[in-house]
Formats: structure tokens, sequence, C-alpha cells
């Protein structure tokens, strides 16, 4: 996240919690928004991504106890006009200044070299470095500022906070056999070698986080995370639908009207034998169970194979001659008649 996005964006609200809200409400709050807008539920809405992207950052700040109430004094502070009272800064605005001094709270921001913006951060830069402890000389009302958590002007106080290291995005590409059977990832990563695991079944567009493999932290903070979006390439012959596998199924015109048995390719490996009823129409779907993809809590989804009735390239003599008998005998029907009887009741009734 941005030095700024502490400042800009009210975490509370995107999860839609109170500031209050106690750590059980806000798991079960967010991962509900999670499954909702989550990409394999959404696919192809880059919207649903992107709020699961907010949802995430939002959780990933408020759920850590210390960074939660790091962004609550933020957001005090900043809500407060900018400075403590007392403090003899002036009021107002992101521009404050006492004697000799004045600080920009915009500059500060944008000089932070892309890390996370703490209090000390803007403390330490009035005060010549170093968190402070308040002092009845130094124009602090009644106790210590923040929770005492500051101490000593000029430097001489404890270390820096510790700082979470920043989450660090990556995109791979698998095959649809990689995805389907699984398979171990060797990335480099931040300059160091990273192994992330791929379960069987991932489907594309499926986001892996591996906790502590981001960008490490300062001043012996948590490493972030690494966040590792999917992509599964198109197969030629099969096709992902959630859990189940799609394939076109070409039959032959007897097959499909006399009935019989046609081989299925499974994307497991191998064949199962499927039984086509007679009259089977074009386009019609068979279910072959517990043949498609691994599931996350177990067993498979199915296997849908589409029937395409196959038109001959070529036609031998007596393959000619058997369809053109057919066609004799067929002659009476008319497969589009009741296409022609719907066309012309809908032109009557524009009438």
């Amino acid at each position: 996240m941005s030095t700024k996005d502490w400042l800009e964006k009210d975490y509370y609200s995107i999860l839609g919690v109170p500031s209050s809200v106690d750590a059980t409400t806000l798991k079960k709050t967010y991962r509900k928004l999670a499954r909702a807008h989550h990409p394999d539920a959404n696919k192809g809405d880059p919207a649903s991504e992107a709020r699961f992207k907010e949802v995430s950052e939002a959780y990933d700040v408020l759920s850590d106890p210390k960074t939660r109430a790091e962004y609550d004094q933020v957001r005090a502070y900043v809500a407060s006009g900018g400075a403590p009272p007392g403090a003899g800064f002036g009021g107002g605005g992101p521009g404050f200044g006492g004697e000799g001094l004045r600080i920009n709270l915009e500059d500060l921001l944008r000089n932070a070299d892309g890390g996370e913006f703490r209090l000390s951060d803007l403390f330490g830069a009035a005060f010549g470095g170093g968190d402070f402890q308040d002092r009845g000389s130094a124009g602090f009302p009644g106790g210590d500022f923040g929770g005492g958590r500051f101490s000593g002007f000029g430097g001489g106080g404890r270390a820096p906070r510790a700082r979470r290291g920043a989450d660090t995005q990556a995109k791979v590409k698998l095959s649809f056999d990689e995805a389907w059977s699984g398979t171990t990832l060797q990335l480099r990563v931040n300059n160091q070698s990273v192994k992330a695991k791929v379960p069987a079944g991932v489907r594309n567009n499926a986001l892996i986080k591996l906790k502590g493999k981001g960008q490490p932290g300062a001043n012996g903070g948590p490493a972030g995370d690494l966040l590792i979006t999917v992509e599964v390439e198109p197969d030629s012959v099969f096709a992902r639908d959630g859990d189940d596998v799609r394939v076109n199924l070409p039959v032959r015109f007897d097959e499909a009207a006399l009935g019989g048995e046609v081989v299925v390719p499974v994307p497991s490996g191998g064949t199962v034998t499927l039984k086509l009823p007679p009259n089977t129409q074009n386009g019609r779907t068979f279910r072959v169970r517990g043949k498609g993809a691994p599931k996350r809590a177990g067993g498979n989804g199915d296997l849908l194979a589409t029937v395409e009735v196959a038109v001959p390239q070529k036609l031998s003599d007596s393959e000619r001659k058997a369809i053109e008998d057919y066609a004799s005998a067929a002659a009476k029907e008319n497969p589009r008649e009741q296409l022609l009887a719907s066309a012309a009741n809908r032109k009557r009734s524009e009438g």
C-alpha cells in the first residue's frame, strides 16, 4: 500500500464495520466479503476483483493489533487538525509550524520512499529524530500523548517502531494439465528463491498467498506477503466450468439417431464409454460423474460431454445411396414446420 493510503482510505468503512469492531466480528465480515468478491466466483468481473483486493488490504491492516493501533492514531491525529494540543504548532491543514519550524505533511509523505507512514516519522522530523515522552516543560498537558509511546526529544529515546513490509504481487502461467494435477513453482522474488505449491484443480485467476514472502519489514518488523495470481492457459480439448470440465463430442448421424456406445476422453487420461439413447439431438449434454476437476474439499467435479452431429466431408457411393434412400423415406417429415408456423404467427401478431 502507498504512503498516503492510511490517510486517504477508511478501512472500517471499506469493510462496513464500526471502528470499535472486535477481532472475531472483523474476521467474519472479511471472510464474507472475500467469498462474495473472490475472482474464482466472479470470472471476468474487474469490479469484483478490485473490491476483493480492497477488502483484503483493509483486513490486512486492521487484523494486526499493532498495525491497527497505529492506523487509528494516524487517523485521529489528522482528524484533529494535524497537531497535538499545546505542542506549539500552528493548527489546521497539512502545513503547521512553530518557532522557526514548518512541516508540510504531504511533503513528509511524498518523501517516505514508499514505506508505511507512522506517527514517529512525523514527530521525528519535528524534533530531530527519535520518539518522545511528554514532559510538563514541553507544553503537553495532562499525561502522555498517544498512550505513553513516545520518549525523549532529539533522538534520545527508544528505537524506531517496527514496520511490516509491503506485499509483493506476482503472476504465473500454468498449462491446463499443470493446473489439473497441481505443481510446485520455483520463483525468484525480492532476490530470494521461493517455492510455491499450487494445489490440484486450481482455477484461472486464483490467488495464492504466501505469508511472509513479500518485501522485508523495517526495524525488525515482519515481512509482507507474496500474492500470486494464477493464469491457466486454454486447452485444445477441454474447458473448465467451475469444478466441471466440458468437452465437445462428435458423433455420426446413425449413432445419434439409433443410439449406441461412444468413447469419450477424460482430462486425467484414458477414456470412458458413454451410452447414447436413440434419437439423441445435436447439442444435448451428458454428465459423467466424478470425471471433472479435483475439488478443494476432496473428490472431483463432473465431465460434461456435448453432442455434435458430424456431417461427412466425403461420401462413398454406398453411403450416398443409403442417404438418398433415407431422404426418400423421410420426405414427408419437415423439421422446419414448427419454426415456419411460429414465424407466421409472429408476423400476424405484429400486424
